[in-house]
């Protein structure tokens, strides 16, 4: 495909198991621009499991806030291997930090016992089996007319969740406005990304509610955002960037009301449908995210979608190439395979 790239480390064994990693970039249609910069491409690592008879591949993103890179994953996933790697997805917890790595691993290995068992991945995480839902679509980080005018096209598209990317750069109001404007049937979502200053939240929460946004995902940074708790705003915060695991819910639960659940923040399938059941268990909204991926990816966190309120899994429909079996993108909705 184009754009398409895989370096491939050296395959590790085990007595039994086989683990093999590499690396396969997809090119972003145009550019996906947040606060923190623009991209034109992803690297993702990929990660095959096998015990001779059956294989099961997953993928993840690197997480490029916390420094990680396709490569350095690579390097973890063989390392893991050649320590003793094994098909025990409770074990790999303990033995790997969350992260792309981890998912790519803990993925494989779901993918792998449903080959083993004949049963679907739902099955397996004892959920309900995916059916058709909406996602949002995310509208990157741009001038007002710009980010209107992609609005727009998604909303001609069948979307009825948009996600705006916004900067704390004094335009957000107009940018949402713009937004609003142009796609007035659809639901709104935004994502500051961290880019918020403590005296700005109250303001733009809501000057933003009177534009009909129902949720603001991460306006403070990680680590300072304590002035959240209590602050009353009119609309919901959704802790991305501040929870990535179960064990971060204690600390975040006074003040957000939603989290963000992604299996490359969870570091797998296993963590991340710990994080959502425990997030629902505090009272909290679940908000079904992912990072820029391929269908590869997506088809693991889509079995997550009757946990979340808000799904917003369109990494692959803002890709101008994906893997040669991808989901279906139609009318604004993702559907099962």
């Amino acid at each position: 495909m184009p754009g398409y790239r895989r370096e491939s480390g050296s395959p590790q064994s085990t007595e039994a198991m086989r683990f093999t990693a590499w690396v396969e970039r997809f090119p972003v249609a145009g550019a996906f621009t947040i606060a923190r910069g623009a991209k034109t491409h992803v690297d993702v690592v990929v990660c095959e499991a096998s015990d001779g008879v059956h294989v099961g591949e997953g993928e993840g993103t690197p997480i490029y806030y916390r420094g990680e890179t396709a490569a350095d994953c690579v390097a973890q996933i063989e390392g893991w291997s050649a320590s003793g790697g094994h098909d025990d997805r409770r074990r790999l917890l303990d033995e790997m930090a969350p992260g792309a790595a981890r998912n790519a691993l803990d993925c494989a290995l779901w993918a792998l016992q449903s080959q083993r068992k004949g049963r679907s991945l739902a099955s397996l995480a004892s959920l309900p089996e995916p059916g058709p839902v909406a996602t949002a679509f995310t509208v990157s980080l741009a001038t007002p007319p710009d980010m209107a005018a992609a609005a727009s096209e998604a909303q001609s598209g069948g979307f009825t969740l948009l996600k705006a990317k916004l900067a704390g750069d004094g335009l957000d109001r107009a940018r949402i406005a713009a937004v609003r404007a142009a796609a007035p049937r659809t639901r709104l979502v935004i994502d500051a990304n961290e880019s918020w200053a403590p005296d700005q939240v109250l303001a733009e929460a809501s000057a933003l509610a009177s534009l009909g946004v129902e949720l603001i995902e991460q306006p403070l940074p990680a680590g300072r955002d304590g002035s959240l708790a209590g602050i009353g705003a009119p609309v919901p915060f959704c802790a991305d960037e501040s929870c990535h695991v179960a064990a971060d819910l204690p600390v975040i639960g006074t003040r957000y009301q939603a989290v963000n659940v992604k299996l490359d923040k969870a570091g797998g399938l296993t963590a991340a449908l710990d994080l959502a059941r425990a997030a629902r268990s505090a009272g909290l909204d679940v908000m079904l995210g992912c990072m820029l991926s391929s269908s590869r990816a997506v088809r693991f966190a889509q079995i997550l979608t009757g946990l979340a309120r808000w799904v917003d899994l369109d990494g692959p429909a803002l890709l101008a190439a994906d893997v040669l079996n991808p989901l279906r993108y139609e009318g604004g909705m993702l559907w099962p395979d």
